[in-house]
């Protein structure tokens, strides 16, 4: 009898719900009815509620069942689940699942598919193709591959991949690096989590082809503190990709040198910001640096430094494998490529969509994310982490891109959305980005330490009863100056971008804040 191979997560999102569990009983079950079968511990799908998703190999594909608990395996045995038969768990072939078939998955093509630390897994779905090709290029026709490909940054500034690349190719120094910066603290966020222990290969072929572009010999992965299986898998792949030959000093036999370590984070959210990391993995307190000199010019240790975030990295491999104009084809406008979207929150259906630039948000909360999950109507939206702008119900419509969302003061951000349903109390989170701000800032700047502290004080005397020593009109007008100073003065996004959730809120909630009408500012 040929051995059945059953498929379980081992995503931190599957285990949190029971998948070790589940994976147990599947075994214990199997052995005592003497079944043949192979377990593999994928990657999840993205598809959270439907964890733990357990997937049965079939002549036809592989079909889903879940989510299911320890408890729900000797019923789906005994269905027969092991040939893919019918059960009130039974979702038919995972690949023809609507909330699936209906993405774009290129970065994300892989996961839930292998074993995250299969090198054959990843060989045998177009792994290290990209960095195959890139060994037998020259720096700078990788460079401008890059460039060609429209590949903006995915850690929330957008800028321009290759830019940044050609810089630090063209700068001057014995020793250049590459860091990525896996430092995901922001709310509803979770695609590098995912990427680092779903598709750890992915990402080191991307920074070794940033590596070969750019001169540098050593890489950093800087994963967040709170992240222990990220941290785990990706040093084992480390380990795994260095002994074959994809890592070292003689890069797919092309005499050319790349190393990589990981660095484990402070635990500070300010430290997501690039010159806090190099800081950081310097050694020293995690502090925001003046600029210039940019990180490409003078980063780690001094010398110049490629710096991305993961999804950023994992983007490159399928950029060199396929060619340039096979990526800048998906997306729209300076917008190119896909970008995971990740659905958090009050939400029916959340987890991870992959969809080129250009769709919209009313798409994702209702054609993927199937409303919220209280059943009550959406009211706010957060976009692109704690310091995303709130979006009304009235600009859900725009297409999701970088310059959309900036013409009306928002951002897209890590992709990371986070619902919340007609219960929400803007004010309330207004109040909560400014105390955020003043929790995780680094104290370096005033506009950052002191601006945020007397945010919370002012959104305070706006929502108290009304008095006469505290006029909510004088409140609402230092608010809005409080903001643009935050805007306009401080080192970082840290301070600069606090304002956005704040005036969203203020702007579009006015009634949440005890406004009746909207000051004549916001109009």
């Amino acid at each position: 009898m040929t051995a059945v191979k059953v498929f379980v997560p081992r995503d931190s999102a599957a285990l949190a719900v029971g998948a070790d569990e589940v994976a147990a009983r599947l075994q214990a079950e199997a052995a005592a009815r003497g079944v043949q079968m192979v377990l593999v511990r994928n990657s999840s799908r993205g598809m959270f509620w439907l964890e733990t998703l357990v997937e049965v190999e079939t002549p036809n594909g592989r079909v889903a069942y879940g989510p299911v608990e320890p408890q729900d395996v000797p019923a789906l045995l005994d269905a027969g689940m092991l040939q893919g038969a019918a059960h009130p768990l039974y979702h038919g072939l995972t690949e023809r699942i609507p909330y699936l078939a209906k993405q774009e998955r290129l970065t994300f093509a892989r996961m839930g598919v292998t074993d995250p630390l299969s090198l054959g897994d990843y060989e045998a779905h177009a792994g290290w193709l990209g960095l195959k090709r890139a060994v037998s290029l020259d720096s700078a026709a990788i460079v401008q591959e890059v460039t060609d490909s429209g590949l903006r940054g995915r850690g929330g500034a957008a800028f321009p991949a290759g830019i940044k690349w050609r810089t630090v190719l063209n700068a001057a120094g014995a020793q250049k690096y590459v860091v990525c910066n896996a430092d995901e603290g922001d709310s509803g966020t979770y695609s590098d989590r995912m990427t680092m222990e779903g598709d750890p290969f992915m990402l080191i072929e991307g920074m070794a082809i940033a590596g070969i572009a750019v001169g540098a010999t050593q890489g950093y992965i800087y994963i967040r503190s709170e992240y222990p299986h990220a941290i785990s898998t990706m040093k084992e792949a480390i380990a795994l990709a260095t002994e074959a030959g994809y890592l070292g000093g003689n890069v797919c036999g092309s005499g050319k040198a790349f190393d990589l370590e990981v660095r484990k984070a402070a635990g500070s959210y300010v430290c997501g910001e690039e010159t806090a990391m190099l800081e950081s993995i310097e050694g020293k307190r995690g502090v925001v640096r003046a600029k210039p000199p940019l990180p490409a010019l003078e980063g780690l240790f001094g010398l110049p430094t490629v710096i991305n975030n993961v999804i950023t990295l994992a983007s490159v491999p399928i950029i060199m494998a396929k060619g340039a104009q096979f990526y800048k084809d998906f997306g729209v406008g300076r917008s190119h490529g896909t970008l995971p979207f990740q659905l958090a929150g009050n939400i029916k259906h959340g987890g991870l969509v992959e969809k080129a630039f250009g769709l919209t948000l009313r798409e994702l909360l209702f054609d993927f994310g199937g409303g919220s999950r209280s059943g009550r109507p959406i009211k706010a939206v957060q976009v692109g982490g704690p310091l995303g702008a709130y979006v009304p119900e009235s600009q859900w419509d725009l297409p999701l891109d970088y310059e959309a969302y900036a013409a009306v003061g928002a951002v897209v951000g890590h992709g990371g959305i986070v619902v919340h349903d007609d219960t929400a109390n803007l004010a309330k989170l207004a109040r909560y980005a400014m105390e955020f701000c003043a929790l995780e800032s680094c104290g370096k700047c005033t506009p950052c330490r002191i601006g945020s502290t007397r945010g919370v004080e002012v959104i305070d005397r706006i929502t108290a009863p009304a008095n006469a020593k505290h006029p909510k009109e004088q409140q609402v007008h230092l608010l809005r100056d409080l903001c643009n100073t935050m805007l306009s003065g401080s080192l970082c996004a840290m301070g600069g971008m606090t304002p956005y959730p704040v005036l969203s809120a203020l702007n579009h909630y006015p009634k949440d804040f005890g406004l009746e009408v909207r000051t004549p500012e916001s109009a």
